[in-house]
């Protein structure tokens, strides 16, 4: 049996996943070749490795945890464990269930959904595997929310977050020229980066330093959802999952205050930094959704520092990723709106996605 991991250069998550297949390895009586290791930097060779994000486990040449209609790409991939929390690796017992099953050469059955979905039609959260494919623009069509450091665009952007979560507004482009100036590019041209590959929106079509309405999670106009945060100002978030995500991007409590879109009827939660949440009613769910396709935008250009980007999440999901008081509601709405394709989620699996989406963001610094 031939095993493959594959990973960007320094993949935080890479030595968990070695681990726990060794360990897999020895549980399950497989016999395995050394595990051989590549290293990916670039779109093609993520491509060409098959890999869905890192780490990507291969085994014998297949990808047992891939949703095939998933992108390839560079960002950090989440995998789903026993109980429904996301990780960066699969979990032991997953591991094992891949290598009998490749063993046998059949189908991997374990992976399938054990339980299928409950009869409200929430997600539970329980399915071992990828972040499903409608959370694609969330998370910036698979290509992450983290910047790319090079040419200064980590660095403005985590200004760009910083401010919001300080005043609740951008900071001023004086500011964001200053942190531009040591990379030797004007602010304009990594804010217009910025806006092509969806870190961030701009009034002005990504021409020059434009306003900035939205930089993920926050908004700069008023939303669905209202974020107090501890200490700090009132926020809005572009859509559920970002005002879930918001706390543990800043180590800092929150109170997200919302309203059903088909009834009216409040829905608040109360995120610790910690990642502990309280909401209210005890029965609201999330329902995560995206439009089939935007006709009115045009598609933000990849880079190749960040490839993947597709159009803008503004524009094709933030509007329809929203707070219901119940899966029943969720439903009625989602009947309502055919050209919306989603999924409803419980509220285990919607903080985690916004955890894993964007608590990163400003714990990964810029070097320079």
């Amino acid at each position: 049996m031939k095993l493959v991991m594959v990973t960007v250069p320094d993949c935080p998550n890479a030595p968990t996943l070695e681990r726990r297949l060794l360990k897999a390895l020895d549980e399950s009586g497989v016999q395995a070749a050394a595990i051989e290791r590549r290293t990916v930097s670039d779109a093609g060779q993520a491509a060409r490795w098959q890999m869905r994000g890192s780490p990507t486990l291969l085994i014998d040449g297949r990808d047992p945890f891939a949703d095939p209609a998933m992108a390839t790409g560079l960002a950090c991939r989440m995998y789903r464990d026993e109980q429904g929390r996301l990780e960066g690796a699969p979990s032991v017992p997953a591991l094992v269930a891949a290598l009998r099953h490749a063993l046998d050469g059949t189908r991997h059955q374990a992976l399938a959904h054990t339980g299928g979905p409950d009869p409200n039609g929430v997600v539970p959260g329980s399915v071992p595997g990828s972040v499903p494919v409608w959370a694609d623009a969330l998370g910036r069509a698979d290509a992450g929310r983290a910047a790319p450091v090079e040419g200064g665009l980590r660095a403005v952007h985590q200004q760009v977050l910083r401010g919001f979560a300080a005043t609740g507004a951008a900071p001023p482009v004086a500011e964001l020229t200053r942190v531009a100036a040591p990379y030797g590019v004007s602010v304009e041209q990594v804010l217009g980066e910025l806006h092509a590959a969806d870190f961030l929106r701009l009034d002005d079509d990504g021409r020059g330093a434009g306003q900035i309405l939205a930089a993920y999670p926050f908004s700069a106009s008023a939303t669905r959802h209202r974020v107090q945060i501890d200490g700090g100002p009132a926020v809005f978030a572009m859509c559920a999952i970002d005002a879930l995500g918001i706390a543990a991007m800043l180590g800092r409590d929150v109170r997200i205050t919302s309203a059903d879109p088909h009834d009216g009827r409040p829905v608040t939660v109360e995120v610790t930094a910690a990642g502990q949440a309280c909401w209210s009613p005890a029965s609201a769910v999330v329902y995560a959704g995206q439009q089939a396709a935007c006709d009115t935008c045009p598609p933000a250009p990849a880079q190749a520092s960040a490839p993947g980007a597709r159009s803008a999440a503004a524009e094709v999901c933030c509007g329809y990723v929203n707070f219901f008081a119940d899966s029943a509601s969720a439903r009625t709405w989602a009947e309502a709106h055919p050209q919306v394709s989603g999924q409803v989620l419980d509220q285990q699996a919607a903080l985690q996605l916004g955890v894993a989406i964007f608590g990163p963001l400003l714990a990964e610094t810029d070097p320079q």
